[in-house]
């Protein structure tokens, strides 16, 4: 799984996003960000985030589609409930998927971080088969990056407490962690 191909990991389906830029010149990526999403909201298993991150999300085919389909958002990688891994921006390149946040004192959480989505919701417990794919993901981005260490991966709660819930309390951190 640890192949790299100029940032992207080969085992990943790849569906590039137009919503990425340069980091800083400066940025050492050292931190990993874990997050949810569903679309539409609590509903799973149709390709709306690849349309989403891609900015092709109609915005009449589901009523929560017209307050979002024009924000232009993307993550690194998303891991569906099957198991499935889709990477959407290049490792090296900024992805936006952090927004307002910071960590440590150091704001704009986007210019050193990874973000990987988990296909979920706060509340429903995710599936053996994202935390298999999870750590196997993330040891990869770990040799790719070695400044992400276990303790600098955190939930999207943790950069951005006031906006964000995500991953949630269904997400087991011991569980996750352990397996590193």
């Amino acid at each position: 799984m640890q192949q790299w191909n100029d940032g992207w990991l080969n085992a990943a389906r790849r569906c590039d996003s137009p919503n990425f830029d340069d980091r800083p010149a400066a940025a050492v990526i050292d931190l990993l960000v874990i997050h949810n999403i569903s679309l539409p909201p609590g509903q799973f298993g149709k390709n709306w985030i690849d349309l989403f991150f891609s900015n092709q999300l109609p915005a009449d085919a589901h009523p929560f589609f017209s307050e979002i389909y024009q924000q232009r958002v993307s993550s690194h990688f998303l891991i569906s409930r099957e198991g499935e891994m889709v990477q959407y921006v290049a490792l090296q390149k900024r992805a936006w998927h952090a927004g307002l946040s910071e960590f440590e004192g150091r704001p704009a959480c986007n210019d050193f971080s990874v973000g990987i989505e988990l296909e979920g919701v706060d509340d429903i417990d995710y599936t053996d088969a994202q935390y298999q794919v999870l750590t196997q993901l993330s040891r990869a981005i770990m040799q790719a990056c070695p400044h992400i260490r276990p303790s600098r991966i955190i939930g999207h709660s943790d950069i951005a407490p006031q906006r964000k819930t995500d991953p949630g309390a269904a997400f087991d951190w011991q569980r996750y962690l352990c397996s590193l």
